[in-house]
């Protein structure tokens, strides 16, 4: 059984930072697609950053602010300059499920349960 659980959410000023964390387990191919999607009350999940087909993509308003990484079943969202529109429930994703693009959330197979990210200004 796939498990997907993510942590370090949590709340900060704008302009501060924040790591996630999820780790999967279950899932016995450690060069899967892995990413990171957020989403908001009433919005669709949309992409942040990935790693997808063996390259890393990022979300235009992330970049250079967010940064993600990998070590074998446990994936990282490094988060830093912070802003109040980054606020939202984070999920972690794994497992490629159909080719949709990097960013799509069709694309991954498996998920966690999110964790909450508040940023006030």
């Amino acid at each position: 059984q796939v498990q997907v659980v993510e942590s370090g959410g949590g709340s900060r000023q704008a302009g501060g930072s924040l790591i996630l964390e999820c780790a999967v387990s279950g899932y016995a191919d450690d060069a899967a697609d892995m990413g990171w999607f957020r989403q908001t009350i009433g919005k669709e999940r949309e992409g942040v950053a990935t790693i997808y087909t063996g390259e890393i993509f990022y979300a235009d308003s992330v970049k250079g602010r967010f940064t993600i990484s990998r070590a074998n079943q446990l994936l990282y969202l490094k988060m830093t300059a912070l802003q109040p529109e980054d606020s939202a429930m984070y999920f972690c994703a794994v497992g490629r499920k159909i080719r949709q693009g990097a960013l799509n959330h069709h694309s991954f197979l498996y998920w966690g349960q999110g964790t909450q990210v508040t940023v006030s200004s």
